[in-house]
């Protein structure tokens, strides 16, 4: 069943508290923290904009970073609310706090059409308890309850479900944001009953992180093209060495049935047919975790099926961008999550802004719904300037792979049904 909307609800006068997803990406400079992409909170905008029109006094609340139950001021959302108040036009209010007596007083001041956003709810550590006394506080701040954070929906906290759970009990109403409803409808309704040729294409590091979502989608896809360092450990499972790639040694196992399951059910299981390898080196240099720091030297293409012993593979290589490119083309439906290689280093980006321009193309030439879903293939496709060119891209990371692995989120599960 559908879950009801903000677009469904009356809501002039009413106090409208609004989970949002503001853990943006920020860093100290200058002695104060900016803000490096404001991509989640651009997001939000269309939802907050209706909310306005509607006349609703909205009540803002979200998470920035790992403060684990205290006040950190690094991860104030002070910063956000000055962003927010930029991006928006019109004056955000902030407390700093997200319950208790001065947090109540300015609720009681808001106005139709008035934003207020609430300080970071993981200074509390009830938060993450989903305690019941804590979610009651954030639930007399409101009146109605949307859900905007898709990428939190994956965690049954007090403000993504507790929050939720008591207003349907005094009989309010729950209801899902306009990019909340987005993201379901993309990761949810549209690849249900994918037009074919459906492509899916999966990267990143583990086999153990998306074995789940290959199982899911082998029911559905046509063609899936392999990436990343996840590659490796279906290479390995096939006997060939893979030299100090990135693999998981005890997941050839799980590759195997992925495989052997793609095979039973007609469906074309593509990996890697070249690569690009380095030689990894340990400086003297330390990491932030105080780590040393591992330079990567030597970068070649690999066109053998085996890696060199002192090597590692950390992007596909020409012959398979090519590939991958020409699947894609004929694509109706596109799935994309995970990068192809290390493409942060731009010697090692080739792989990833390859796909993310076929992606691109097969949408505008050929008609193809392209999905990104969520994580590092987002800030791929940002990076390689094709943000506007793919169809969806999901906010969520963690809540997008739970989402296509099939299982119920507790901050959606949770809303009205319509």
């Amino acid at each position: 069943m559908p879950k009801l909307s903000v677009n469904d609800l009356s809501l002039r006068g009413k106090r409208v508290f609004v989970r949002v997803d503001y853990n943006v990406p920020m860093e100290e400079k200058g002695g104060e923290m900016l803000i490096n992409d404001a991509t989640r909170i651009k997001e939000t905008l269309p939802t907050l904009e209706l909310l306005i029109e509607k006349g609703a006094k909205v009540v803002l609340a979200a998470h920035l970073g790992r403060p684990k139950g205290t006040r950190e001021p690094s991860m104030s959302l002070r910063p956000v609310a000055a962003k927010l108040a930029d991006m928006i036009g019109r004056p955000v209010a902030f407390v700093d706090e997200c319950i208790g007596e001065k947090v109540e007083k300015t609720v009681e001041l808001l106005q139709p059409g008035d934003i207020l956003l609430l300080e970071n709810v993981r200074y509390h550590k009830e938060e993450e308890e989903n305690d019941p006394e804590f979610a009651a506080k954030l639930a007399g701040l409101a009146d109605i309850y949307v859900n905007d954070a898709f990428g939190a929906a994956h965690r049954a906290h007090a403000s993504t479900q507790g929050i939720a759970r008591l207003i349907l009990q005094r009989g309010g109403q729950c209801a899902t944001g306009l990019l909340m409803e987005r993201e379901l409808r993309f990761l949810g309704l549209e690849l249900q009953n994918p037009v074919s040729p459906f492509v899916v294409i999966l990267g990143g590091a583990k086999v153990s992180d998306k074995i789940k979502v290959i199982d899911r989608l082998l029911d559905k896809a046509n063609t899936i093209l392999i990436g990343g360092a996840m590659a490796y450990t279906f290479k390995l499972a096939l006997g060939f060495k893979v030299g100090k790639s990135l693999v998981e040694a005890d997941k050839t196992d799980v590759a195997k049935a992925a495989l052997a399951k793609a095979e039973s059910k007609g469906v074309k299981f593509v990996l890697p047919a070249d690569n690009v390898i380095a030689v990894p080196f340990k400086t003297d240099r330390l990491n932030k975790k105080g780590k040393p720091v591992i330079e990567l030297r030597d970068p070649r293409i690999n066109s053998e099926p085996d890696i060199p012993n002192d090597a590692e593979g950390v992007d596909v290589g020409p012959a398979t961008i090519k590939a991958y490119a020409e699947i894609i083309a004929s694509a109706k439906t596109i799935l994309w999550n995970g990068p192809m290689g290390i493409f942060e280093d731009p010697r090692f980006s080739d792989g990833t802004f390859g796909v993310a321009r076929a992606v691109a193309e097969a949408t505008k030439s050929n008609g193809a719904k392209s999905i990104i879903g969520g994580g590092d293939s987002v800030k791929a496709v940002h990076k390689a300037g094709l943000g506007s060119a793919v169809t969806f891209m999901s906010t969520g990371g963690g809540a997008s792979l739970e989402f296509l692995e099939g299982k119920e989120l507790p901050g959606v599960s949770v809303l009205s049904e319509k």
